[in-house]
């Protein structure tokens, strides 16, 4: 956490508006049942045939609502790992919406809170202390996990629109489905069937694939730092998460925007968002410092012993 917290610009406390955390007053059930009916509602791949451009549109539109989580809502909003404009960065908050992962503002303090807390049992999403059912999706439905922790973002608070993005994220996300509707109906689909594969289907594989960093990344794969956590390096998860599956290499220098941090470690993530600083549209993408690299390249520290835990500070 001292990582981000080195790296962050904080406005002074007298320009903070005045936020809180607070649980939501409506049942549980109630709060996850929209989570719980995208899921059912995947039963209809049985009963819409989809159009080539229904599949089109959802392979388009998971990598695009994938970047804008990696990018956006976790290198961006939650680690600071590069620069960009006020447009840009509402920009890539409103399509984080579209992926219904809750606002930026709520997935950027969970996440700083996974950081300081990693794998002990103030973790929400620990595979290590928990179970690997809550670790993935169970911590999602839990009632206290629904609201903002304002207390983890302060560096965020001063933006209105991002506050207001944040509060009404449910709106690009309705917007995204009826925009799914529209392009389907409109070439040769039949409406329907864009919702149910290019927002629907789409957006439960969207989940699952961004939770297997909280669960499998945390179990399976291999650890080249000595970290405070279980941080594993995942292939499997960084092909899936353009990036993300590095997550030991994460976890050991946080602020870096580049997560595969050798060659063969494929990071189409900060593939995109190098093109994108050519352009200027992002800049001052931070790096992993080259004596870090040279001094573990090819080694592993866990040899000899499949699950570490160090219980020294790294």
């Amino acid at each position: 956490m001292s990582a981000i917290v080195s790296s962050l610009h904080l406005p002074s406390g007298s320009n903070l508006p005045s936020l809180s955390h607070r649980p939501s007053n409506l049942p549980k059930y109630l709060l996850a049942m929209p989570f719980i009916l995208m899921h059912v509602a995947c039963i209809a791949v049985f009963f819409v045939r989809p159009h080539p451009v229904d599949i089109v549109l959802a392979v388009t539109f998971f990598c695009l609502r994938m970047f804008s989580l990696t990018a956006g809502y976790h290198r961006y909003f939650s680690h600071r790992s590069y620069k960009t404009s006020r447009v840009f960065q509402f920009l890539i908050g409103w399509m984080g919406c579209c992926a219904v992962q809750k606002g930026p503002l709520w997935w950027c303090a969970h996440h700083r809170g996974h950081h300081k807390n990693s794998d002990n049992e103030l973790d929400v999403h620990s595979p290590i202390t928990k179970s690997i059912w809550e670790a993935h999706v169970g911590w999602i439905l839990e009632k206290d996990n629904d609201a903002t922790r304002w207390e983890n973002i302060p560096d965020w608070q001063r933006y209105p629109e991002l506050v207001w993005l944040n509060n009404w994220h449910i709106i690009p996300a309705v917007l995204f489905g009826g925009f799914c509707f529209a392009v389907s109906y409109f070439c040769g689909g039949t409406g329907w069937s864009g919702v149910v594969y290019a927002f629907v289907l789409a957006t439960v594989l969207l989940y699952h694939s961004t939770f297997l960093v909280n669960s499998l990344a945390h179990l399976a794969g291999s650890r080249r730092y000595e970290t405070d956590d279980r941080s594993r390096n995942n292939w499997l998860v960084a092909i899936l998460t353009m990036g993300e599956g590095w997550h030991n290499n994460h976890h050991h220098y946080q602020a870096a925007c580049r997560q595969g941090f050798f060659w063969w470690e494929v990071d189409v993530t900060y593939y995109v968002l190098t093109m994108l600083s050519w352009v200027g549209i992002v800049w001052d993408l931070k790096q992993p410092p080259k004596s870090m690299l040279q001094k573990v390249k090819g080694s592993n520290i866990d040899s000899s012993n499949p699950n570490p835990l160090p219980t020294s500070n790294s």
